[in-house]
């Protein structure tokens, strides 16, 4: 179920940032609006923009993030492989933990307080541009299962929020968007709010496929390889209001 006002609160926190410094705080109050323990957002490949990657930004604590560099965790990390697996979060539990490493990697993870649970969301833009979003919790498996499941259509919009936001910032040069239909506008808003296709379609008195053409033609104008993403690109660009 989504909560509208925690998610237009949310963004707007977002569209305050306007340095990439200032990504961190803006991370660390959506943890506690959320109720997740940490939050990070990491560019693992900018596509055609020369840059020094990765760019990443997380409320971990600074000494788990400079033992995770000095290790070389990133090279073994199972969370980055998220990167490669589609475009669904992906829960921790579903990741291969089993080489001797890598459980070394999760305990010593857990001992500087990330959390025995988490979820990763892949993001991947038009123009090769990939990055992950992932929260932690330190909460048992079933109430983790229960806030994550709540808490999820949100998060993928938030995702691809911080993706479009980080690359506005720092890497992608504008370009103009194609302006979108009433109804494209209207199919954003109503899934942005937790409505599938079937359910959009009722609510505006249309059939499914034309629902799902709005949405097709939308991620096109926007350049979203998603609907999440074109709903979050709309939102950023201010073409919707969430």
């Amino acid at each position: 179920m989504v909560d509208h006002h925690r998610l237009s609160s949310s963004l707007r926190t977002l569209q305050a940032v306007k340095h990439r410094e200032e990504l961190c705080l803006a991370l660390e109050k959506l943890c506690a609006r959320y109720a997740v323990m940490h939050m990070t957002f990491l560019v693992v490949c900018a596509g055609a923009v020369s840059s020094t990657y990765p760019y990443f930004c997380t409320t971990y604590p600074d000494s788990w993030t400079s033992a995770y560099l000095e290790r070389g965790y990133f090279g073994i990390d199972p969370v980055i492989d998220v990167v490669r697996r589609g475009f669904l979060p992906v829960d921790w539990s579903a990741l291969d933990w089993r080489s001797k490493p890598v459980r070394r990697l999760l305990k010593e993870a857990r001992l500087y307080g990330v959390g025995s649970q988490g979820l990763t969301i892949p993001i991947r833009g038009a123009n090769g541009e990939r990055s992950l979003f992932s929260v932690t919790s330190t909460l048992p498996r079933r109430e983790w299962t229960r806030l994550r499941d709540s808490n999820v259509h949100e998060m993928q919009i938030l995702s691809h929020y911080m993706h479009e936001a980080v690359f506005a910032l720092d890497f992608r040069t504008s370009h103009r968007i194609s302006k979108l239909s009433g109804r494209e506008s209207q199919c954003l808003q109503l899934l942005a709010s937790g409505r599938i296709s079937k359910q959009i379609a009722a609510d505006l008195g249309i059939s499914e496929s034309a629902v799902k053409l709005y949405l097709r033609t939308a991620r096109l104008k926007l350049g979203a390889l998603t609907s999440h993403h074109a709903v979050a690109k709309a939102s950023f660009l201010e073409l919707i209001k969430l």
